[in-house]
């Protein structure tokens, strides 16, 4: 591919992933007016946000194999189109049930991102740029709620929480057009690879790594979740800020995030290129990220109510030095022949959290009257996750599929 086409590649991509967590987020944004017009109580707040997760976490291993085998870039588009449908739809909502539906159908659009995405970014740019692509796509796991939150809260409040929901639904179909004009100028996916160039799936089963990085973005992403689901509602309920004020306070926070990331990943890969090992870079800022963000926390949680919102900015900062790198690990052992199904199985097990984290909070806040359990434990999940990344996976270079193949016919 040139490298205008990649340069495009890589803005779209980071684009798709900010309107993803724009969309998965903002239920969390609006929760507070959400609860009180439809009166429900924080359980049933906390199952709704992880509704989503009951049809995104299965469908990852079949969304890897779809990528595989019809191409990475058809597959995110026909998703990209299931959920700002559902995110429309969901501004026409009237009632817990509907909603429900709504928060099912959106997971089944969404689970396409992030296994399209790291097979794309496998085959298009090599090691010593990684760092760059991945921070810039994960900054839209930053940068999404950043939007979310600030100008969803600001909007929210100025018009309600349906005008947002339908709104930003439609408008972001425009992204849609720009994929398609960027697959017909580079021609990707002309030809889905045949069935017998796939890496079997046992072998990719059989990799160590894959499940030390399932358990380590597991953890991760049971810090994200937490923040996305209910920091907005913790702003408002807990430290009493106006919906506007949590809305400058959380935008920030995910700002420097995505600043972070794509910081962070620039010169990690500058370091490599100098020489440095890409595992040494990679795992230093998983050990540095993890445990910085665990720290501030605590901070969060445990501070007053300035003290919190400096803790949950720094925290930021540290979250996106460490998630920046949760899909290299697939991308440079996995190599483009395994990818996709490497991420599908990875995100599938590291999602669950979706499904214990906002639920679990809910029943924690109902039960104590207070964030400072929740916060303890997420703080203790994040420093658990730094741990993985480091010992649970192996050398960070390219796995010999076909050696592997041979081994395992030999074993048979």
């Amino acid at each position: 591919m040139r490298p205008r086409p990649v340069t495009a590649m890589l803005v779209l991509l980071g684009l798709a992933i900010l309107i993803n967590y724009v969309d998965r987020g903002n239920l969390a944004t609006a929760a507070t007016l959400i609860k009180a017009e439809l009166r429900l109580n924080a359980s049933q707040l906390g199952f709704l946000l992880s509704a989503f997760f009951i049809t995104y976490v299965p469908m990852q291993p079949v969304v890897g194999w779809l990528v595989e085998r019809y191409g990475a870039s058809r597959v995110l588009l026909a998703g990209f189109l299931v959920w700002s449908f559902a995110t429309v739809v969901t501004g026409l909502t009237a009632g817990f049930v509907a909603l429900f539906g709504c928060r099912l159908l959106l997971g089944v659009g969404e689970s396409v991102s992030f296994p399209a995405t790291a097979k794309l970014l496998a085959e298009h740019v090599g090691e010593t740029g990684r760092g760059l692509a991945n921070g810039i796509t994960q900054a839209g796991v930053a940068f999404g709620p950043a939007f979310g939150v600030f100008f969803g809260g600001m909007l929210t409040a100025a018009f309600g929480w349906r005008f947002f929901f339908i709104g930003f639904g439609a408008v972001s179909l425009v992204w849609a057009f720009a994929w398609l004009l960027l697959m017909r100028v580079s021609n990707r996916d002309a030809a889905a690879p045949e069935r017998g160039e796939l890496v079997p799936a046992a072998l990719i089963l059989r990799e160590p790594s894959l499940w030390g990085a399932s358990v380590a973005h597991f953890c991760g992403n049971f810090a994200l979740y937490f923040n996305t689901s209910w920091i907005p509602y913790y702003l408002v309920h807990e430290r009493h800020w106006s919906l506007p004020q949590m809305a400058m306070i959380g935008g920030v926070a995910y700002l420097a995030s995505g600043a972070s990331s794509i910081l962070t990943g620039t010169i990690a890969d500058a370091v490599i290129r100098k020489g440095a090992a890409p595992t040494v870079v990679r795992k230093s800022c998983w050990i540095i990220g993890g445990a910085g963000a665990a720290v501030c926390l605590i901070g969060v949680g445990y501070s007053g109510d300035v003290g919190s919102a400096i803790w949950l900015v720094a925290g930021g900062i540290f979250f996106g030095a460490s998630s920046l790198n949760t899909y290299i690990c697939a991308q440079t052992m996995g190599g483009p022949a395994a990818t996709g199904r490497w991420v599908g199985v990875q995100n599938c097990i590291a999602n669950v959290a979706g499904l214990i984290a906002p639920s679990l909070t809910g029943v924690l806040v109902d039960a104590t009257g207070s964030f400072k359990l929740p916060f303890t434990i997420v703080a203790i999940v994040s420093l658990a996750g730094a741990a993985a990344w480091v010992f649970l996976t192996g050398r960070l270079a390219p796995i010999d599929w076909e050696a592997r193949r041979r081994e395992l016919a030999f074993t048979i």
